[in-house]
């Protein structure tokens, strides 16, 4: 998972100039962020509901494969509609993080694995910090550098997997029906979801949750330049401090210290600090109280986060773990559509701070989902 998300992080910082060779709007940018997440959305189920039937090792080699391909596709590209079908590739082969989480899910006992899906997080941390970085140092030797730099961290990712990766799914514990169309069809996975009488609350409030994250992370340098005046490389510094944060918290602290993590009391617990977070994000009067805002934030984000995934897994038996937790993946890709164009639209219409102090309205309805859900 740090080698596959180093790879995705390594292409954050130079998309917008790689796109200015072809097209100087930011929406071309936003729509390939579009194209990524939009065939997340439609691989991810599919992804995980053959890894049900045919183990998650295959899976995990196909798509890791794939997304090297899309990287290496996306460093050759010569015009845009070849950098559109890099993204594209790289979006449905990249729905592998489901299947990882359903091998994590596998080789864990059910109370482990909120403490084992902050691994997810710590991860996501770690390439996020470094990603970044790397891709910034790569880019000095051309921009098509950082694209083949994360083309090499997939196949480092494929040959690790291939060498020292077990199948964790035994036969006995496999869905037996064979894959159909029916079976990888997003929208047939989604709607499965979506009727599932205890899995539905949780995905809906996996949205929620998402959701107004998905907003932050793509306008939060838009709100810092606007009331801070923050430059490049005083966002950079920001995300690398948030990412640091997210990765000691979710792989060191909580959980090795935090006693039954994963719990429905951390989740609450996690939803009110996130609340807090957003309000002081909102409102903050200087940068130091903005550091103290992304803390809360990390934190929050650090027990609902893996704690709602791992409530997702605890709605289906074992044979349906790929398919749910693609179904959760789906989703999240759905945040990253949805989000951004919510925060972007109230930055214009009601201000700044608006994006982060409406959020609390969204962490309130995934509350009362979860509560609403205990009481039945």
């Amino acid at each position: 998972m740090v080698l596959d998300l180093l790879g995705a992080g390594i292409l954050l910082p130079i998309l917008p100039y790689y796109v200015r060779a072809y097209r100087t709007d930011a929406l071309t940018v936003g729509l390939l962020s579009l194209a990524f997440s939009a065939a997340q959305f439609l691989s991810s189920p599919a992804l995980g509901a053959v890894s049900d039937r045919i183990g998650r090792r295959p899976v995990l080699l196909w798509s890791i494969f794939g997304s090297a391909a899309g990287y290496f596709l996306f460093g050759l590209a010569g015009s845009l509609w070849m950098l559109f079908a890099a993204r594209l590739l790289d979006g449905v082969t990249g729905g592998n993080i489901s299947t990882a989480q359903a091998y994590l899910a596998d080789i864990s006992a059910p109370g482990d694995r909120a403490r084992n899906f902050g691994l997810v997080g710590a991860a996501w941390g770690i390439g996020f910090v470094a990603g970044p970085a790397l891709g910034g140092a790569l880019a000095g030797f051309g921009l098509a550098a950082p694209a083949f730099g994360a083309g090499v961290c997939s196949l480092l990712t494929f040959a690790a997997a291939y060498l020292f990766l077990p199948e964790s799914l035994p036969s006995a514990r496999r869905a037996q029906s064979g894959v159909t169309l029916a079976a990888v069809n997003p929208f047939r996975q989604l709607a499965w979801g979506i009727r599932h009488a205890s899995l539905a609350p949780v995905l809906a409030a996996v949205f929620l949750f998402h959701f107004p994250m998905a907003g932050l992370q793509s306008n939060f340098s838009l709100f810092t330049l606007e009331k801070f005046a923050f430059t490049p490389s005083d966002n950079a510094w920001a995300f690398v401090f948030l990412g640091v944060m997210v990765s000691l918290l979710q792989g060191l602290i909580l959980r090795r210290f935090v006693k039954d993590f994963g719990k429905t009391a951390y989740l609450y617990l996690g939803l009110w600090i996130m609340a807090a977070g957003y309000v002081v994000l909102a409102f903050s009067p200087n940068v130091a109280i903005l550091y103290v805002s992304m803390v809360l934030t990390a934190l929050g984000s650090s027990l609902a986060a893996p704690t709602l995934t791992a409530l997702v897994s605890q709605c289906v038996p074992e044979d349906q773990q790929g398919a749910a937790l693609g179904v959760n993946q789906s989703v999240l890709s759905l945040t990253r559509v949805a989000g951004p164009v919510w925060a972007g639209w109230l930055f214009d219409v009601w201000g700044p701070p608006a994006p982060y102090w409406t959020a609390v309205f969204w962490l309130g309805c995934a509350l009362l989902l979860i509560s609403a859900r205990r009481g039945r």
